[in-house]
């Protein structure tokens, strides 16, 4: 991280290491909360210190087996939102359960955190594979996403778009090389696994057979991966009903403009809508940090399942690979840049908003002045 202190004199920029935990959603509202103090100078630095310390030791509300039904349950909204098969969901729940304890029961082993997203993408790869060579009926391909979701880095790789949208080179750049390294690192997982039992990459990338739609199936796992996020995450209380709002209503955008704009572009009308209304619900309606219900928007919305898929594609045929990798730039970008025309949009309505509620004011004063 780069650090920069400015005294009013003169400007200090030093380097530090960041910190590898990830927070979950109830600590990331803990750090809006301390800042919020730190701003209103309501505490000292060496207390502000002692909090974020006690933040990231501060343990999960749900405990560990919220965490692990958590991951379970959201595992099978995104199964339900990619292919709402009977058989495909039980697996998929297995899957995702198996994948959760491995991420709970690592949290204390620091040596894990790295290589934990490719032992994971193993671990499914050999479970999918091993079932479906042992004739158990499910669709291999759309069951190697869902359990690895919290792995995919579309978030990462969209803020660092957005970065760069903005200027932020180093930063931007870093977000990029990362998320894609990981991308590489989960499809080296997936690859790794089917060699464990004898599959090859070409039958790592073969679809199953066509799966009968049915068209709530799609919404109704929203909210199942809504639940999920909640109980996984720990999310904070009284949080659940604003993060529904809007992963429906940002879902429910990127749907209606896939038809007419594409698969590419869709995701900017869903993050056009879920930043502003994250916005809204914080500063407007006293609702929980943007950053609580922006996420899982950001989760569901970015197409991290294409881009593992692209980079594992590359690994058997690389011009498709390609094609594909591209497709994905194209769609981060579009999500990237509704990102940021949505946070435009709010601070030009909050701030014509405030200019009528301003003028609305003093008109009423000169009324009261004149009687």
């Amino acid at each position: 991280m780069f650090v920069a202190v400015h005294d009013g004199a003169e400007e200090r920029v030093t380097l530090a290491e960041g910190p590898t935990q990830a927070l979950r959603l109830d600590q990331i509202a803990d750090v809006y909360a301390l800042g919020e103090a730190a701003q209103r100078a309501a505490i000292t630095p060496g207390e502000g210190i002692d909090r974020l310390a006690a933040i990231l030791r501060k343990t999960a509300r749900f405990g560990t087996v919220g965490g692990i039904a958590g991951h379970t349950i959201l595992t099978v909204g995104v199964a339900m939102v990619l292919t709402p098969a009977l058989e495909d969901l039980g697996a998929a729940a297995v899957l995702g359960a198996a994948v959760g304890a491995a991420k709970v029961f690592s949290r204390k082993l620091v040596g894990l955190a790295l290589p934990l997203p490719v032992l994971a993408a193993a671990l499914v790869s050999v479970l999918v594979f091993y079932a479906s060579s042992r004739g158990v009926p499910v669709d291999a391909l759309p069951l190697l996403v869902p359990p690895l979701v919290t792995f995919l880095p579309g978030a990462m790789l969209a803020l660092g778009m957005a970065e760069l949208a903005y200027g932020d080179m180093v930063s931007g750049a870093s977000r990029l090389t990362t998320g894609f390294v990981q991308l590489v690192l989960l499809a080296f997982g997936l690859a790794a696994g089917a060699a464990l039992v004898g599959v090859g990459l070409e039958d790592l990338l073969t679809p199953g057979p066509t799966i009968i739609e049915v068209p709530w199936a799609p919404w109704a796992g929203v909210v199942v991966f809504g639940l999920g996020v909640y109980l996984h995450f720990s999310a904070p209380h009284r949080a659940l009903p604003w993060m529904f709002l809007v992963l429906l209503l940002a879902f429910a955008a990127q749907r209606l403009t896939a038809g007419p704009f594409g698969g590419e572009i869709s995701g900017f009308f869903g993050m056009l809508v879920a930043t502003p209304l994250a916005y809204l619900i914080q500063l407007r309606l006293k609702g929980p940090p943007a950053m609580i219900t922006f996420l899982p928007s950001f989760w569901l919305v970015v197409p991290g399942a294409l881009g593992l898929l692209s980079v594992t594609r590359m690994l058997t045929d690389r011009a498709a690979g390609l094609e594909g990798l591209v497709a994905v730039i194209f769609t981060i970008a579009s999500i990237a840049l509704g990102t940021l025309v949505g946070a435009s949009l709010y601070k030009a309505l909050t701030e014509q908003l405030s200019w009528w509620r301003l003028l609305v004011g003093r008109a009423a004063a000169h009324v009261r002045r004149r009687r």
